[in-house]
């Protein structure tokens, strides 16, 4: 996927301006920046749920307009940030309404299409509630289950929108490995937005940095995620802190004068 002098704004605020930006495959890309700079914004126009205010996006070398949906579906796959469940459906038939750009005329869902949900739930730790009604599952539950429909559509290209949000510890832990496993031995692209700067750190290839006012830096993360330019894009000192091989991003703390 790529963009091309990609400009988006919201109202008359310019969130994104001229990004010519590149994903190969296997890399991992984290997106960072404050609430409102265009995070969120950016990944719904990559999905293809949003126009660009100017500028294109293309996969294979064709604008997303120009996809068939079902095939666009077979090439890309998208995690909201947030979701609500109105009807009672157990997991397992959330999981399986990913396996639908793969049914072409059929009507049923496949030998193939089961394997493929209970292997995902299984990836994320939660097929022991394929049978539960996805309302009555906590947040962290939740969450896993919809990473799971994601892996399950089984594309090239993953779009998160905070993948880590509501996880305990073990399972960020444990999504974050899943993903790294996915570019790197499976040679999908993975670009998420994430605030946990040491959770993007532990797996990301490659950071997008937006700094809320069209500016924005991309690169390879031991370029891109140094402290001067982290602390310019959020608004507040970041300090690093070498451990071993590990890099621990902290926020400064502020000095109060009595």
């Amino acid at each position: 996927m790529r963009t091309v002098d990609l400009h988006l704004r919201i109202g008359e605020r310019l969130l994104v301006a001229g990004l010519d930006w590149q994903i190969q495959a296997g890399e991992c890309w984290c997106v960072i920046g404050r609430n409102g700079a265009g995070k969120s914004t950016l990944l719904r126009t990559l999905t293809g749920l949003r126009e660009p205010d100017s500028g294109s996006v293309q996969l294979q070398g064709r604008a997303l307009q120009d996809w068939p949906l079902q095939e666009l579906a077979r090439q890309r796959a998208f995690l909201p940030q947030g979701r609500s469940d109105a009807f009672g459906y157990r997991v397992i038939e959330t999981v399986l309404t990913a396996r639908h750009p793969y049914h072409d005329a059929a009507y049923w869902d496949s030998d193939a299409d089961y394997q493929a949900a209970h292997a995902a739930l299984q990836a994320l730790d939660v097929d022991a509630l394929a049978d539960r009604d996805v309302r009555t599952l906590s947040g962290g539950e939740r969450q896993r289950v919809a990473i799971a429909a994601v892996l399950a559509q089984d594309t090239p290209l993953l779009l998160l929108d905070e993948p880590a949000n509501a996880l305990d510890l073990a399972h960020q832990v444990g999504v974050m490995g899943l993903l790294a496993r996915l570019c790197r031995q499976a040679g999908k692209s993975v670009v998420m937005v994430s605030h946990d700067l040491n959770l993007a750190h532990s797996i990301a290839t490659h950071a997008l940095l937006l700094m809320g006012d069209g500016g924005l830096q991309a690169g390879p993360v031991a370029e891109v995620m140094q402290a001067p330019i982290l602390s310019r894009c959020l608004g507040h000192p970041i300090e690093i802190i070498r451990h071993g091989e590990r890099a621990i991003y902290i926020p400064v703390e502020e000095k109060h004068h009595d």
